[in-house]
């Protein structure tokens, strides 16, 4: 099955073509980098022209996978309003991924993995997740303060893109691993992998992750 997979949740963004197959197999053709900021303009197009340089058409998509948050409110509405379109058009299946996910098994580390998020004015957004080879289970998804983090990560292996969160995880004593963010090509083995599980969404029900303070949680259910 042909899989597109889109990230407009940061400043940058990406999107991946791929060909999936059983046993959750993935290959993926190509990554294409989006400037941020100009994501509005651009990702339809780019969509069009990633499947041409292929030799496929809109008709040929068999399945999308999208980045549902945390991120950039704006960004991400404009990703998910393009795969929205796209699927109902297409009667696709679509499966979100969060991107605090997408680091998790970015790493190297395994059983708890703490996934951390820089997300401005002194917060970061944190997912607990259980790590076995390529799949995460979601324990639990929150906001906290910068100061909040170490203790709430005593537990767990850090793992993160922000360098300065790993420069203090590493002052407290805590294990951390520093890795590149991820691009779509990571979304895409990951969406691959909730489609094969069934775990879909239709346009209707596919919404933005905003991950809110500590009192608002989003259990195993929202993944």
């Amino acid at each position: 099955m042909l899989l597109l997979a889109a990230d407009t949740s940061g400043k940058q963004g990406s999107i991946a073509l791929a060909r999936c197959g059983p046993e959750s197999k993935c290959d993926v053709l190509e990554v294409v980098s989006l400037e941020g900021g100009t994501f509005s303009a651009t990702l339809v197009p780019q969509f069009a022209a990633l499947l041409a340089k292929h030799g496929f058409g809109k008709q040929d998509i068999g399945g999308f996978a999208v980045v549902s948050g945390p991120g950039s409110f704006t960004g991400l509405r404009i990703g998910l309003a393009a795969i929205k379109a796209l699927s109902e058009v297409l009667a696709k299946p679509i499966a979100a991924v969060s991107l605090l996910e997408a680091i998790a098994v970015s790493g190297r580390s395994q059983s708890r993995v703490m996934a951390v998020l820089d997300a401005g004015r002194g917060e970061v957004y944190a997912g607990k997740y259980e790590v076995n080879g390529s799949e995460a289970v979601l324990e639990s998804e929150i906001i906290l303060l910068r100061s909040e983090l170490i203790q709430a990560a005593a537990d767990s292996i850090i793992v993160t893109a922000d360098h300065s969160l790993v420069e203090a995880a590493r002052s407290a004593a805590l294990t951390v691993e520093e890795i590149a963010i991820p691009r779509s090509d990571v979304i895409a083995r990951l969406g691959w992998q909730k489609i094969l599980a069934g775990k879909t969404v239709s346009p209707a029900e596919l919404d933005a992750n905003y991950i809110r303070r500590s009192s608002e949680i989003f259990s195993k259910s929202s993944s």
